[in-house]
């Protein structure tokens, strides 16, 4: 007989914490023990359900995206978490399992997509959609391309662009990174000569494209 995976929901819109709940009550192999829809919120649903799974959007209201999903991983080691979000696949996904994910899954796949993937995450196995590799092959995404620029940042100075296109000034995101202001006018740099563009306004009207795909 399989053991029930205790699964915890955190995401900021109801509709989708009922929606997960409804079709995993159908399922004897789930168990949903928490939700929550802020960080604080999940921090202590971590604390006390003791998920076997998360289901986790990555933009959650205190979130700061993939460095609190190293966060999590680093304090619940044992947590395997699946990514349920908006954000971009090509561009989050591989970044994602990479920094400590079992699996990504964008907002626009099917029931019988995310219940495979919560039984591939269930069994011990990493779940990433089929198409994925499609999407960053040469064929269909052309070296010179911004989505091809943009998959080759590190995970930081993806934290400091997505920063950027929120609004943060440099003191903030020095503050929220732990970092001195001058670290984070070299990402910027950086970013601009990665990303082939010129200024800071066009950095940020780009990183926001990327955030709405």
């Amino acid at each position: 007989m399989k053991s029930t995976k205790r699964i915890l929901i955190a995401d900021h819109h109801p509709v989708i914490r009922k929606g997960i709940s409804c079709m995993l009550r159908k399922t004897e192999q789930f168990d949903i023990v928490g939700k929550a829809q802020n960080m604080d919120e999940l921090n202590q649903a971590l604390e006390d359900c003791a998920p076997d799974i998360l289901i986790m959007e990555l933009e959650l209201p205190q979130l700061n995206g993939v460095s609190t999903l190293r966060y999590i991983k680093n304090e619940y080691p044992k947590l395997r978490i699946l990514i349920f979000s908006h954000l971009a696949e090509e561009i989050y996904a591989l970044r994602c399992i990479k920094t400590g994910a079992a699996g990504y899954l964008p907002k626009s796949a099917s029931p019988k997509a995310f219940l495979k993937a919560l039984k591939q995450l269930a069994k011990g196995g990493i779940y990433l959609n089929d198409d994925l590799n499609a999407s960053f092959s040469p064929r269909s995404v052309g070296e010179s391309s911004a989505i091809n620029r943009y998959k080759k940042l590190s995970t930081r100075e993806i934290e400091v662009l997505n920063m950027l296109s929120s609004g943060k000034r440099n003191k903030d995101i020095a503050e929220a990174l732990d970092i001195n202001e001058k670290t984070v006018s070299t990402y910027k740099t950086r970013l601009l000569t990665k990303l082939k563009v010129d200024n800071i306004a066009d950095l940020i009207n780009q990183a926001r494209l990327f955030r709405l795909g």
